[in-house]
């Protein structure tokens, strides 16, 4: 087993050494998460405050009724409130002067100053808002009324916080009755971009790795590799093993980061694991049968993106399955992509366990094994031929 383990750690070492692979398989992936994420994304918060207060009593009730509410407060100061704001930062900025302050102590109307940003999110914020101050303005109606029948005010506040525990609040759920909303919708934002990046980027990186393979052949590495006293199944295997390993730390680099920078649920960790390494051998199969029928790293670099971008575009790695129409998504299954983007659905959206995704496990390992096996045997064929 020493020989093949030799032999990967070559391939990973002439992998690593190559400082391209930096940008595209440590932040180019991180990069299409957000981008995927803000067009088909699920919930993102459902408001973005920026607050400015002079950290009084209406700003504190203001912060706590917009954090309950489901809202995201920022506190900061007026210039980079409206920086925020400009930007895109924030959905909302709030302006809580002294003489707001003041007013609501007293009970009397007091102004609050809102500014709105250009965003899709901001009238969902502007609402959220409203309903904050709504809220605070009746609970101050109405320790008012007490306090002005004569009660003392810690009494009518008392009193006050008892009722509301003591009153269920009104529920309102709305139902989408849209298939593909109802898909989709128990998703963050950023789960579906950070599925579909890995099984993408699993497989570019992986096919990728097959120009290093004509390399190889072009320098005689693989011959001599065979002179030596290793077997051709072990030259093999540890192809095969370089590029398997290539593969797995992709798909684990993008979960492990995608859940630490925007806290990305894959559902079960050790399912989402075997998702990668099964769809990991689909790609080590497709790179060493791409490095071992081609000899030209030029053209083997540019089938490889190309054919890595229509697949994943195909299988669903770039505009939903769900919203494809059903011919294209027939066709769609075609492709491992389409097999490893179910069986995310189904470890992320429906609590899934190994029985709901041994279908797509099942069609993914018969490809690798397919394609390893025709991988094998053009290797076995090229290394002979002249370049």
């Amino acid at each position: 087993m020493r020989a093949p383990l030799a032999i990967a750690g070559t391939e990973l070492r002439r992998f690593t050494r190559d400082r391209s692979n930096i940008f595209f398989a440590l932040i180019f992936p991180l990069l299409l998460v957000v981008v995927i994420g803000l067009q088909f994304g699920g919930g993102g918060p459902s408001g973005r405050v920026a607050l400015t207060g002079s950290g009084g009593e209406l700003s504190a009730a203001l912060a706590a009724e917009l954090t309950d509410a489901g809202g995201t407060v920022t506190e900061t100061g007026p210039e980079d409130m409206r920086e925020r704001v400009a930007r895109g930062r924030v959905d909302i900025g709030l302006l809580v002067d002294d003489a707001a302050e003041e007013a609501f102590a007293a009970g009397a109307p007091a102004q609050v100053e809102l500014i709105s940003s250009s965003d899709a999110g901001s009238p969902a914020a502007v609402q959220l808002v409203r309903t904050a101050l709504q809220t605070l303005s009746v609970d101050r109606t109405q320790l008012t009324a007490l306090i002005d029948a004569g009660v003392p005010e810690a009494e009518a506040g008392t009193a006050l916080a008892a009722s509301r525990e003591a009153v269920a609040p009104v529920e309102l759920r709305a139902v989408d009755v849209d298939e593909i909303a109802q898909e989709l919708g128990g998703l963050g934002q950023f789960d579906l971009g950070a599925a579909t990046m890995v099984l993408l980027f699993v497989f570019l990186s992986t096919l990728g790795s097959a120009v290093t393979l004509i390399q190889s052949r072009r320098l005689g590495v693989q011959g001599r590799v065979l002179a030596a006293p290793v077997s051709g199944a072990q030259a093999i295997l540890g192809q095969l093993l370089g590029r398997w390993v290539i593969a797995s730390f992709q798909g684990l680099y993008i979960m492990v980061a995608s859940a630490l920078l925007f806290d990305v649920d894959f559902g079960s960790v050790g399912l989402a694991l075997l998702i990668v390494l099964v769809f990991g051998a689909v790609a080590t199969g497709a790179a060493m049968l791409l490095g071992s029928l081609m000899d030209h790293e030029g053209a083997a670099n540019g089938v490889a993106v190309g054919l890595g971008l229509v697949l994943a575009a195909l299988g669903g790695c770039m505009f939903p399955l769900e919203l494809m129409p059903d011919t294209l998504r027939t066709v769609a299954h075609a492709t491992p992509h389409a097999w490893g983007y179910e069986a995310f659905a189904e470890i992320q959206r429906h609590d899934g366990g190994l029985a709901d995704i041994a279908p797509q496990l099942g069609v993914l390992a018969a490809m690798a094994v397919v394609l390893v096996l025709l991988g094998a045997w053009a290797l076995r064929r090229s290394v002979a031929r002249a370049m």
